[in-house]
């Protein structure tokens, strides 16, 4: 782990969607990074201009303010230039989409999160890169419907307006007819090599598999074979290369959900990027 001071020239990117979801937090985290720091505030409509506003930070530490979504597409854009090793990253988490953020350790609230920003330091974390360059943070599922992504729209318990919009929606609309269950997905018949040993091979049924960077200088793979009883115990194994092929399937990385592929290997880069963190958790 290593750690450094932060930046006192800023760059805050403000992803669209969160000025859309949380005007106000975004307005205070603002107001906080200006207060404390030279900043330019880059406020792009979409993709394009967000990778623009990336591209000429010059010497500005980049600040984005904006949900996991964001702060992904931060990370694989500044991988795919090759950029990510040199460029430590803050992040004012506001949108509907913050479990990678919590999970990193980042505060979510708009205050403390832009406080952080400033007094924090740098924490280098280990990411997951796969065969066609795309990026994993936090954690890889297989199959990828195991963890739904939330919506964008923002929940009725943070918006009362919403919550009454809805209400009078169900109200004005007739009752549907009532819709049989959408079976979950079967077993998955997978051959799982991790550091070029066979772990687990077509003939065992899985139900899940997950990946979890940042462990021993590794990744953690954690296998739920189909089996019951003690069969059916997880398997843990730790490795820096990890290899999965089979029948087509799909798989979320972190909140993207990748394939149908058929073969599909994730290596681990220790320490590739720096995320700003406040001082107890660095």
């Amino acid at each position: 782990m290593t750690e450094v001071a932060a930046s006192d020239q800023l760059l805050v990117v403000i992803d669209p969607v969160a000025r859309r979801t949380d005007g106000e937090s975004v307005r205070i985290a603002k107001d906080v990074l200006s207060a404390g720091a030279a900043t330019k505030v880059c406020l792009p409509e979409g993709p394009e201009e967000f990778a623009r506003a990336l591209a000429r930070r010059g010497s500005r530490r980049p600040v984005v303010i904006g949900d996991d979504r964001a702060l992904l597409r931060t990370v694989s854009l500044l991988h795919r230039q090759r950029e990510l090793t040199a460029c430590g990253l803050s992040l004012v988490p506001v949108g509907g989409v913050l479990s990678l953020a919590r999970s990193l350790g980042v505060p979510t609230g708009a205050v403390a999160a832009a406080r952080a920003v400033l007094d924090g330091v740098e924490r280098r974390l280990d990411l997951l890169v796969d065969d066609s360059d795309g990026v994993v943070l936090g954690a890889l599922r297989i199959p990828s419907v195991l963890s739904p992504v939330p919506s964008e729209v923002p929940s009725d318990a943070s918006h009362p307006w919403l919550r009454t919009c809805q209400s009078l929606v169900r109200t004005l609309a007739a009752r549907p007819a009532r819709l049989a269950a959408v079976p979950g997905p079967g077993p998955a018949r997978l051959r799982i090599e991790v550091d070029g040993v066979l772990v687990v091979d077509l003939d065992q049924p899985v139900e899940a598999v997950s990946v979890t960077p940042g462990v021993l200088g590794g990744a953690e793979v954690e296998i739920r074979p189909a089996s019951v009883g003690v069969e059916g115990s997880p398997l843990r194994v730790v490795g820096r290369r990890v290899t999965v092929s089979g029948a087509d399937f799909r798989y979320r990385a972190d909140s993207v959900v990748g394939g149908p592929v058929r073969t599909r290997t994730w290596v681990v880069r220790e320490g590739a990027w720096g995320l700003t963190l406040p001082p107890g958790l660095a």
